[in-house]
């Protein structure tokens, strides 16, 4: 199959199958979070119930995090995502039924929330473990790794625009119906895979001793411990500003659910044009530089947001902020993947989950919270400058994670220091 350099990782049949196939699931996927978010305010008008939302969905990635990682190191990964992946359809149909039948109130969507938030805590670990076994060539990794950003940030354009048209003209319930049919899509793709023959080792030490050694693993490991570091700050204090963005849609703007979905897609739009940049790499040479001009990017595009009250000026700022942090979040997942033992696959991107996606049920309560009191843009403004924080702590470091990084590749890969110095 002759396809150009930045397609690289199709050429593997089993990520070929789950990239098409998870195309169409996150599509659904994006119209549910959009239909949700509109739904919540548009029932409750409280920025806390926003957060409140953002909070249950996301908090068992958080508490269960470590657990999650550790089991996925020890059972079948790819049974365990089909398993994940039909429990999700199950709930978005369930979401379906209840706005069908006209009696969805917020605490139906609270407590559906918390479910899927549950099943997600199982399922991004294994969803990132298996990107290895995906891709037959490990050198093609990172192209898959950013081709994921590409698929899930076309999803990010797309879903929400059209969440955008439907609601208004169908209402919510047509979203949750879409996306619970969307599964059938990966589910179909993931049963048709073929993997070699593997013999699996049953673990002989038992869960806690093997969750300390993940923790122990992630923390002594340099550049792997900066990197989750940073993610954590900057998902905490940055990727906070989506459960707001109902407010500044509604009522800075004077929109309705077609202005959440511009808005949403602008910040998709941003995230795809870093997320196709980054096919275009090999390796992880420079990806440290990448990581902090990204995140310095999304600070300052959301101190601006913050400040603006016209529709046509906050556009070019989401796409900024969809573009930052695509570029952090996916080199930031391309260095760690590159660099984890594989027995150690789970646990370490567990944690790296817990990162991106776990701290920011606290952060959207917080936000929330915050912003009920001193207001939205005020809020933001005061996230993106900690954003900017963080990256500066981190570019401070960058020559200390540089060095430790070379040496990670002088003695896996047999190759010389400089080459890997550049990251």
């Amino acid at each position: 199959m002759a396809l150009s350099s930045p397609l690289r990782a199709l050429r593997s049949r089993n990520y070929r199958l789950y990239f098409f196939g998870q195309l169409v699931s996150l599509l659904g996927t994006w119209m549910t979070q959009t239909a949700t978010l509109w739904l919540v305010y548009h029932l409750s008008s409280s920025a806390f119930y926003l957060g409140l939302t953002g909070f249950v969905s996301q908090a068992p990635s958080f508490l269960l995090g470590p657990i999650a990682g550790t089991w996925v190191d020890r059972v079948d990964r790819h049974k365990l995502l089909v398993l994940t992946q039909a429990l999700s359809m199950l709930q978005s149909l369930t979401l379906a039924a209840f706005a069908f039948a006209g009696v969805i109130d917020v605490p139906h969507l609270l407590v559906l929330g918390a479910l899927q938030g549950l099943i997600n805590a199982f399922d991004l670990p294994a969803r990132q473990a298996l990107v290895v076994d995906f891709v037959e060539n490990r050198e093609h990794l990172g192209n898959a790794i950013a081709l994921n950003s590409s698929m899930f940030n076309i999803a990010r354009l797309a879903g929400p625009a059209l969440a955008g048209f439907i609601i208004a003209a169908k209402g919510p319930a047509v979203c949750y119906l879409v996306d619970g049919l969307s599964y059938l899509a990966v589910i179909a793709s993931l049963l048709m895979m073929r993997f070699p023959p593997r013999e699996r080792v049953g673990s002989t030490q038992r869960p806690l001793v093997e969750l300390a050694e993940g923790f122990r693993y992630t923390w002594q490991h340099t550049p792997i411990r900066s990197i989750i570091l940073l993610v954590t700050a900057v998902s905490f204090f940055g990727f906070s500003f989506s459960v707001l963005v109902p407010v500044f849609a509604r009522d800075v703007f004077h929109g309705d659910a077609r202005t959440l979905g511009f808005l949403m897609s602008a910040s998709g739009c941003g995230a795809l044009i870093a997320a196709l940049f980054l096919t275009t790499r090999s390796g992880i040479g420079g990806l440290g530089k990448v990581i902090a001009v990204g995140g310095a990017l999304l600070g300052v595009a959301l101190i601006l947001f913050s400040r603006v009250d016209v529709l046509w000026l906050a556009l070019p700022c989401m796409v900024g902020i969809g573009l930052g942090g695509v570029l952090l979040m996916a080199s930031s997942n391309t260095v760690v993947q590159t660099l984890v033992e594989n027995e150690k696959r789970g646990r370490v991107m567990a944690l790296f989950t817990m990162a991106f996606t776990g701290t920011a049920p606290v952060s959207a309560l917080v936000m929330g919270w915050v912003a009920q009191r001193i207001g939205s843009a005020t809020a933001l403004t005061i996230a993106g400058t900690l954003c900017l924080i963080a990256v500066w702590v981190f570019y401070r470091q960058l020559p200390r994670i540089r060095s430790a990084v070379a040496n990670v590749h002088a003695a896996t890969t047999q190759v010389s220091p400089p080459v890997a110095a550049e990251t």
